[in-house]
Parts: structure tokens; C-alpha cells; sequence
């Protein structure tokens, strides 16, 4: 007995399965993550030194060669490059796609460390950084207000604290932001009047600023622990630390310096639209969905509105949600689309009886095909949608053969279940093999090498999965509608709607074409050859060129600034000030964020990390 003749036979069982895949389907599509593209990892690592006040030549021979030099033992290396300026040394190692790059972190950080000690003691710790585009800021906060920064400090971290528990969420990070810190400024004239050095004030503070662990007391059936609190709590209390006792009486801190309770230097400023304010780069971990995590982002920011203190201001910045959803949106449109050609193409040429059989091919191909890109872990990326819409014309090629066969079948006479059965079994090795060539074609794009293999093999994936569940449908599902709902009118003579009226005089047109191609094969092939030729040449003459996406308008864009290692944040705050009256000056460009002091390089896309002061970054949305 066949497969679709053991379907026919549990037609309830099928009905079932239908059921299942409906609603799995559906769960399984509104589940799957949303992301602009793949999660791929780039399998770069970047180590970097510095080295301040030596000439590039010097950084060449005492960092950059002794740190290569390690980094050529390690396996699965594919290139290694080195570029040394003044004061810095940066190793770029690129690795061979299919490795493992947390193991791969692990093994050039231990190369690093050996390399550590044939380093000058002055160089500072070479930090080594993986390039992970997942670590790009899926949208700002900007927060500004008409009060003071250490207020809405404040505000920010406890934004930050709430954002950091929404699952999904890798980091929040609080730039352009002030922080309080307790300041002992020291009088050199009076540290020497009373014989002191600062190891003296530094060793006071480390003695008496401290919790000491007291050990455990046993009283009655019960252990304690035993702890003496020394912290102050008190920032002004640090002046009245003793130092020293001389003969004269203790020397306090208060004796020697100033204690004031003020700010600690600014390694980074923010400012919206030139006032100035606090960011917060919200970062998602892999694979969750953007979506999800920007809308309950703005929940939390608007129903924390009536709390804030009047006079705040909040505003999104480099929001990729908007953009993941306008790109799901449009290619879902364009599902639904296609989908409405595709059966206004099947009721003209089919007639509506078959026409009903062969559509529900398409919604349940593409149901089954989300249960299997979840169960995979896959997103619902661009890739992953455009192999969809690809998919969209192939998915109902099976279930026309099947039910076409089907239905002449049944006019030839036979009963309902007995004709899907025999109408199926005729044509399925033929259906078989015509997937299955379908599928070839898309296979080697499974072994693109190189990142972007990594990147397309979405593809061919999506586009198999997809297929191989036209298939299942064509074969098992269709064929028990069919024996449950096809219904032939004795009337009706005719095998299908394509054989009557305009369609006719096509199909007669067609086989007078082909019986003349038929009766002179040497010449139909030289006019096919003779046409593929043309074909090269005419494109060779037309053609536009090649490129791998086309270009589109972007939403925004920002602007990198890299000062000489060394230059102060103050002196590249003047800089991007300048730079931002020039952007705001554009009509097309709605909102203006600047980060002073933060990284700009390849991992730190969005938000970069603070602690680069000769570095600042623009960002700019557009106008719609």
C-alpha cells in the first residue's frame, strides 16, 4: 500500500495533522525571533596595545613582532595583519569560518599572555576583542531635562537596572553620564611641614575605609558572624581620618587637604540635538527578538512618564525595530502578494474546483516550514523571507500536477477513493523528481565558503525545507481533500478549465509549434544554441553589472571622529560641537545624538565602549 493510500484510508488521522500544523504553524511563526539578518559569526579578532610616546618603528619591533610571533602557533588561522602607528599596535587575525570562536578567544587570549612578558614594562595590557555585530545597539534612549545631570544620572541608571531584566536584553549601558566620586586633594606644602608623603594619606584611607571580617562568636545553640563596619557613609567624613600621631597630637586628613565630595572626570559626553543629555545603548543578546525587546523598552519608558520629575525629556534613537518591522512588514506583503497572483493564475487556467484543492498547498507548505525553522532555531530575517517569497510560485507546482491527475482520473469514472489514489501514484515519482531537481539546484549555495557562505546558506536551507513540505502537502494532504471534497458533475465533460474558449486556440497554437520543432531537431537546437549566444552577447553589451544587494536610501547614518592618541575629551568635544551645528543644518536630518568618548571601531557599532576620549561617534536619523 502506498503512502497516500494509507492517507486516504486515515483521512480523519490526516485531518488531524492538518489541525496540528495550522496551529503549530501559526504559533511557531509569531515565536520565531525578528532580526534584520542572520546571526553569523565574523571570525575576526583584533588585539590591540598601546604604548605611549613610542615612534610607529619602535611599537613594530617591541609589541607588534613579539605578539605575532605567538599568534602564528595557533591553528585554523587563516591571515594575520598588523598595523603599527604612534603609541598603538593593532593585530587583526582572521580565522577559517568553521571554527569555533570562543575556543578560538580562549587560545589567542593565552598567546597574548605569553607574549605579556617579552613586552616593556611600560606598554599597557594588550586587550583582545572579538568583532560580534550582535553587539551593535539595537536603539538609543536619549534622556534630557531642564535639570542638573546628576539628577537624571539617576533616572538613567534606574532606566538601566529595569531594561537589563527584560529577558533578551545583553546590556544597557549609561553613557555621557556624571559620576559622584569623594575627592582628597592633597596641599604638597603642608604634606612636607608635617614630613608626609602621599603613601601616607593613600594608606590611611585603604586602613580605615574598610570592612573587617571579625570571625564567628558561639552563643547559646547559635553561630554568628562577626563583622566590623568601617566604611563611611559620610563623604565628608574621610577629613577627619587620622594620618599620623606625632608629639604634637594626631595629624587628620583635613590637616593636610581639601575633602570635597565632587565628580569624577568625564570619559564621555552625549548630547541630543545640542543639549546636553544621557544615552542608554540597549544591546540584545543573539538570537532574540528585536522586536519584542524595543517594544517592551517603550512600555517601561512610557509608563514610567507620570513619575519622572517635570521638565524630562525622552526620546528613541537608532530604533533597529522600526526598521526589522518595515522590512517584515513589506516582505509579508509581498507573501500575500504573490500569493493572491498565484491563485488568480490558477483560477484562470484551472477553473475554481482544482484551484481550491491546489491553494491550500501554499498556507500549509508554509506553515510546516515555520515548525522546522523553529525547532532549527532560526530568526525571521530578511534571507529567511526572501527564500519564502522565492518558494511562493514553486510551492504550488506538485499540487497542480496531483490534483489535475487527480481530477481526470475521476473522469474517467472512478469512485473518489480509488482515483485520488491511482491519479497520485501516476505522477509521484514524476513530482518526486522534479522537487528533487529543484532542490539540487540550491544545494551547493550550502557550501558558499567564507562569510558569506555563512550568511546565505539560509537560503538553499529555507528554500529545501520549504520544497521538501510542498512535497509532503502534494502527496498525503492534497490527495485527501480530494477524496473528501472533489466533487465532478456528470455534465462537465471537460478534464479541466484550460481546454475550452481562449485557452483552447493557445494549446492549438502550441502543438502546431511543436510538431514542427519535433519534425526538425537539428534546426530547433541551432536556434537554441544560436539564442543562448545572443543572450551573453546582448548582456555583455546591456548589462549594468554585478553587485551582491541592491542600494536602497538609508534611514540614518553617523559619523565616526578618531582624534591623535592622547588628545584630550575637551579638546574633541570643541570638534564634534562644530561637526553638529553642520548636521543639524541639513533639513532632511531629524535628530542629532553625539557621543564623546566612545569607541569607534567595528565592535563597538551603535554605542562603543567608554574610555577613548580621543573618539567620538554622530548619529543622525532621517526624515522619513
Amino acid at each position: 500500500m502506498s503512502l497516500t493510500g494509507l492517507a486516504i484510508r486515515k483521512s480523519t488521522t490526516i485531518f488531524v495533522v492538518v489541525i496540528f500544523i495550522v496551529i503549530m504553524g501559526l504559533k511557531s511563526y509569531f515565536s520565531l525571533p525578528r532580526e534584520a539578518a542572520p546571526d553569523v559569526k565574523i571570525p575576526f579578532m583584533i588585539v590591540t596595545t598601546i604604548y605611549p610616546g613610542v615612534s610607529p618603528e619602535d611599537i613594530e619591533t617591541l609589541v607588534t613582532r613579539e605578539i605575532e610571533q605567538e599568534l602564528k602557533n595557533i591553528k585554523d588561522v587563516k591571515e594575520i595583519t598588523s598595523s603599527s602607528s604612534e603609541s598603538f599596535s593593532v593585530i587583526s587575525i582572521e580565522f577559517e569560518p568553521s571554527v569555533d570562536m570562543d575556543f578560538a578567544l580562549q587560545r589567542v587570549k593565552d598567546k597574548v599572555d605569553t607574549a605579556k612578558s617579552n613586552l616593556p614594562d611600560d606598554a599597557e595590557e594588550p586587550e583582545v576583542t572579538e568583532i560580534d555585530f550582535e553587539n551593535m545597539p539595537i536603539l538609543n534612549v536619549v534622556l534630557t531635562a531642564d535639570y542638573d545631570l546628576v539628577k537624571l544620572k539617576e533616572i538613567a541608571d534606574d532606566f538601566s537596572d529595569q531594561f537589563e531584566t527584560i529577558p533578551g536584553i545583553l546590556e544597557a549601558r549609561v553613557t555621557g553620564d556624571l559620576e559622584r566620586e569623594v575627592q582628597i586633594n592633597v596641599d604638597p606644602e603642608r604634606l612636607k611641614d608635617y614630613n608626609l608623603g602621599l603613601f601616607d594619606v593613600t594608606g590611611a584611607v585603604m586602613n580605615e575605609h574598610v570592612n573587617i571580617p571579625g570571625g564567628t562568636m558561639d552563643i547559646g545553640d547559635f553561630t554568628y558572624t562577626v563583622r566590623v563596619p568601617g566604611e563611611l557613609k559620610n563623604p565628608y567624613s574621610f577629613a577627619d581620618l587620622v594620618v599620623t600621631a606625632t608629639p604634637d597630637g594626631p595629624v587628620y586628613i583635613r590637616d593636610i587637604a581639601d575633602v570635597t565630595y565632587g565628580f569624577k572626570d568625564r570619559t564621555s559626553i552625549a548630547r541630543y540635538n545640542g543639549t546636553p543629555s544621557i544615552s542608554i545603548g540597549i544591546t540584545k543578546r543573539a538570537g532574540e527578538n528585536i522586536i519584542y525587546i524595543a517594544d517592551t523598552v517603550k512600555e517601561i519608558l512610557e509608563k514610567s512618564k507620570p513619575y519622572l520629575p517635570k521638565g524630562t525629556h525622552i526620546a528613541i534613537q537608532n530604533d533597529f525595530s522600526k526598521f526589522i518591522r518595515i522590512m517584515v512588514q513589506d516582505l509579508e506583503n509581498n507573501i500575500i502578494n504573490g500569493f493572491v497572483l498565484v491563485m488568480l493564475c490558477i483560477f484562470i487556467f484551472l477553473g475554481v474546483t482544482n484551484a481550491l484543492f491546489v491553494a491550500i498547498a501554499i498556507p500549509l507548505s508554509m506553515l510546516i516550514s515555520f515548525i522546522v525553522l523553529s525547532l532549527m532555531g532560526y530568526t525571521l530575517n530578511f534571507i529567511v523571507l526572501f527564500s519564502l517569497i522565492m518558494a511562493l510560485g514553486m510551492l504550488v507546482d506538485n499540487a497542480i500536477v496531483i490534483v489535475e491527475n487527480i481530477y481526470r482520473h475521476r473522469h474517467l469514472g472512478k469512485d473518489a477513493a480509488r482515483g485520488a489514489e491511482e491519479g497520485t501514484n501516476e505522477v509521484a515519482v514524476a513530482v518526486l523528481a522534479s522537487t528533487l531537481t529543484t532542490v539540487c539546484a540550491f544545494l551547493p549555495l550550502m557550501f558558499w565558503p567564507g562569510i558569506m557562505g555563512e550568511f546565505m546558506k539560509y537560503l538553499p536551507i529555507t528554500l529545501v525545507i520549504t520544497l521538501i513540505s510542498s512535497l509532503f502537502v502534494a502527496v498525503i494532504i492534497n490527495p485527501v481533500f480530494c477524496y473528501r471534497f472533489m466533487k465532478i458533475k456528470e455534465n462537465n465533460s471537460k478534464a479541466s478549465a484550460g481546454q475550452s474558449g481562449f485557452f483552447s486556440k493557445v494549446i492549438s497554437i502550441y502543438e502546431k509549434l511543436l510538431v514542427r520543432a519535433v519534425r526538425f531537431p537539428k534546426t530547433t537546437l541551432a536556434i537554441a544554441v544560436l539564442i543562448l549566444i545572443l543572450t551573453f552577447f546582448v548582456y555583455g553589451q546591456l548589462g549594468k553589472g554585478v553587485e551582491l544587494f541592491p542600494s536602497s536610501d538609508p534611514d540614518s547614518m553617523f559619523v565616526n571622529i578618531k582624534g591623535p592618541t592622547g588628545m584630550r575629551l575637551e579638546a574633541v568635544d570643541e570638534i564634534v560641537r562644530e561637526l553638529e551645528k553642520t548636521c543639524r543644518e541639513f533639513t532632511d536630518v531629524n535628530a542629532v545624538l553625539a557621543n564623546v568618548g566612545v569607541s569607534t571601531s567595528s565592535t563597538g557599532l551603535g554605542g562603543g565602549s567608554s574610555g577613548t576620549p580621543n573618539e567620538a561617534r554622530i548619529y543622525m536619523d532621517f526624515v522619513d
